[in-house]
């Protein structure tokens, strides 16, 4: 295990909310307004050692991103499993609602994903262990803490887990330029798991094939795709849309 810093105002409260063990939390000498003051607050019920340092302090932890005053040190994060995923979808009585990410390596991209999906209430994240973004300091800050309260499971080897889940009765739908038909006319009920692309290339073809139907959103303008953030927000919702419509 290694350290990491969450660094953000948002993404802190969120941690904070969360059982994830926190060693400390460092606040800006002399900011101790707004929010802060609720970090602080909740950080000493919880016990948990608060420091004061300088803004080049910060600086060193946030790497680049903005700490707004304030970081916390944990302890790295701790990945579920698909099964743990899938529990948690047969624990709340609900159908599975699953997202799998094909090489995502934007870790912008991946936040965004993330906090999308914890919004709309997907029950876990699939993200493969090669070639893609893992849950870090910008993950964190860019889904505003969402991965607190996100399962997020790292596979070997995305085709299997379709596989695997097909088995298990979801169906797989894939986003894809080239899909078999727009989104909004294709049955998105039921169990599944939305599959997107790598940012530059999309799903990868061994990945397309397994999927049961491939879906794509329509595009007038002079620019032909959308971010894969904004692909998963607009998909993400369309399936919360129809189970609206069902009940």
């Amino acid at each position: 295990m290694r350290d990491l810093y969450v660094v953000g105002r948002n993404p802190v409260l969120e941690l904070l909310k969360s059982k994830r063990q926190i060693d400390r939390i460092y606040i800006l000498k002399g900011n101790l307004q707004g929010s802060i003051k609720k970090i602080i607050a909740i950080a000493k019920e919880r016990n948990i050692l608060i420091q004061e340092v300088d803004k080049s302090k910060l600086d060193s932890m946030a790497d680049g991103n903005v700490h707004q005053g304030v970081a916390a040190l944990v302890t790295d994060f701790e990945y579920s499993t698909v099964e743990d995923i899938l529990d948690r979808a047969h624990s709340l009585g609900q159908d599975p609602f699953l997202i799998i990410l094909d090489e995502i390596e934007d870790p912008h991209n991946l936040g965004a994903i993330i906090r999308t999906a914890e919004c709309a209430g997907v029950h876990g994240v699939i993200i493969p262990k090669r070639r893609s973004a893992r849950v870090n300091q910008t993950v964190y800050k860019a889904s505003a803490g969402a991965v607190e309260h996100m399962l997020i499971a790292e596979v070997t080897n995305i085709s299997n887990t379709i596989e695997v889940l097909k088995d298990k009765g979801l169906w797989i739908y894939g986003a894809d330029m080239a899909g078999d038909d727009y989104y909004f006319r294709t049955n998105l009920g039921g169990p599944i798991a939305l599959v997107i692309g790598n940012e530059g290339k999309g799903i990868s073809r061994l990945v397309k094939e397994k999927c049961d139907a491939l879906v794509k959103i329509p595009m007038v303008g002079k620019i032909t795709s959308l971010n894969a953030s904004t692909s998963a927000a607009i998909l993400i919702y369309e399936v919360l849309r129809q189970g609206y419509e069902k009940e």
